[in-house]
């Protein structure tokens, strides 16, 4: 199959989720395609967007699967992002969970470790 993917948050306030998706992600969003929405282009792709929809905020779960884990993780760490969660399963493959200002949660994913 040949896709896109478009992976949307909500959020309750946009310029609060930008500030901080900018920290995650190491950079500010790819491009604004209008005043309520943010989105980061994080693969060949594959986008990960925030849209300002107050009554949904907070329910969203994402994995973004990475080659370069440790990296993402020091990255975070420096701009002041720190994860609400860091597993690693049986088979090696480790989750580190971020949650927003709404909890939101955004993982990377990376391993076997």
């Amino acid at each position: 199959m040949n896709a896109d993917l478009f992976a949307g948050i909500s959020v309750s306030d946009l310029e609060t989720a930008v500030a901080w998706y900018e920290r995650l992600l190491g950079s500010g969003p790819s491009f604004r395609p209008n005043d309520v929405e943010a989105v980061w282009e994080v693969a060949d792709h594959g986008y990960l967007y925030v849209e300002q929809r107050p009554d949904r905020a907070g329910h969203a779960m994402v994995t973004l699967f990475v080659g370069d884990l440790e990296r993402r993780l020091t990255g975070a760490a420096d701009r002041g992002v720190s994860p609400a969660a860091d597993e690693t399963y049986d088979n090696g493959v480790r989750k580190v969970t971020f949650r927003d200002h709404d909890g939101n949660e955004v993982a990377f994913g990376g391993g076997p470790a």
